[in-house]
């Protein structure tokens, strides 16, 4: 048996949780969580780890917009999907939230143009 220690992200409080894994890395329970929001985090950070990819994409007159994955990637593909956006160009004019590539690896997943 392993025991992962994390601290929450899902809310201002950072509850510092400890997670018990198996063998096989199931997780088997979590404490320190106040709420259930926080053993759901501790146990998808232990089993699948996802993450929304943020950075800046090449725009073709040379400029640069921000963009960001439309929903979170498993964390272990973020290098793929940061070379998908490096090799990029986007093409002019583009709008907040227009989708600049489509379907990033097979997914359904989006990467949009992210101003605010």
């Amino acid at each position: 048996m392993a025991t992962r220690e994390l601290i929450c992200i899902i809310c201002p409080k950072g509850c510092n949780l400890k997670a018990e894994l198996d063998e096989d890395g199931k997780v088997l329970e979590v404490t320190g969580n106040t709420c259930k929001r926080g053993a759901e985090y501790a146990e998808n950070e232990c089993t699948n780890p996802m993450r929304t990819v943020t950075s800046t994409m090449r725009c073709s007159d040379g400029t640069v917009i921000p963009v960001k994955t439309t929903t979170p990637i498993p964390k272990g593909k973020i290098y793929e999907c940061m070379n998908l956006i490096n090799k990029g160009v986007v093409n002019l004019p583009v709008h907040i939230g227009d989708i600049v590539i489509a379907d990033v690896f097979g997914s359904n997943i989006a990467v949009t143009e992210n101003r605010t």
